[in-house]
């Protein structure tokens, strides 16, 4: 039995049709970009690079750099600057501690991009071993190293830290915030929980603080 002839059936199927052949060929397109792409990328002579002129203990320094670079990366493999050290890689343990604009940074966690124009100083800048840095012969002094590896983070870090609170730049355990932050033992031991020393010496290195800064330990 025939069945009687339906215009509108027809052209549903014939809207169907085109439909599913244009999403066959825009799969493929995709398909086909997406194949190129890694190819480009990977070409040589496709890797992004920039220049950047970083500014370090004073001196200029101009380089072609990944723009992913860590700052952290730059001083030790570039500049080999290699007193910051890396340590955890994560910001969470202070070793690659480094200033910038006289403000203590994780190294590890900056792009050395994000540093251009600014004065970044590492723990080579901050004195010589004929004319130490105050706080680099207090740590000699009251022995505040033993491995001696989170030790140019950590004076760098108690540098920035001192200088924050003759700033007036209150910490969590600052009781009265309508006067200068004392320099007390509990301001610096807040202020330095960010720096790790795994051989323990954190008394020692409290006294060394403390001595320049002028107060008892």
């Amino acid at each position: 039995m025939m069945t009687e002839f339906d215009p509108a059936r027809r052209k549903l199927l014939q809207t169907t049709a085109v439909a599913a052949s244009s999403a066959v060929l825009a799969t493929g397109t995709v398909a086909e970009a997406e194949a190129a792409a890694p190819a480009r990328s990977s070409a040589p002579g496709q890797v992004a690079t920039v220049n950047v002129t970083l500014r370090v203990n004073g001196a200029e320094h101009q380089m072609v750099i990944d723009p992913r670079t860590t700052l952290l990366d730059v001083l030790r493999e570039r500049l080999q600057l290699t007193g910051s050290k890396k340590g955890c890689d994560q910001g969470q343990c202070g070793a690659c501690t480094v200033l910038v604009d006289g403000r203590r940074f994780t190294s590890c966690l900056t792009l050395a991009v994000m540093q251009e124009g600014h004065e970044i100083t590492t723990i080579e800048g901050l004195g010589t071993p004929m004319h130490l840095h105050p706080l680099q012969a207090a740590f000699v002094k009251h022995d505040g190293y033993q491995c001696g590896f989170c030790t140019p983070g950590q004076i760098c870090s108690a540098v920035a830290m001192l200088d924050e609170i003759r700033a007036g730049t209150p910490s969590h355990v600052t009781a009265d915030l309508t006067r200068a932050p004392p320099m007390t033992p509990v301001e610096f031991r807040e202020r330095m929980s960010g720096n790790i020393c795994r051989c323990g010496a954190y008394m020692n290195i409290q006294a060394a603080i403390a001595e320049v800064a002028g107060v008892k330990p």
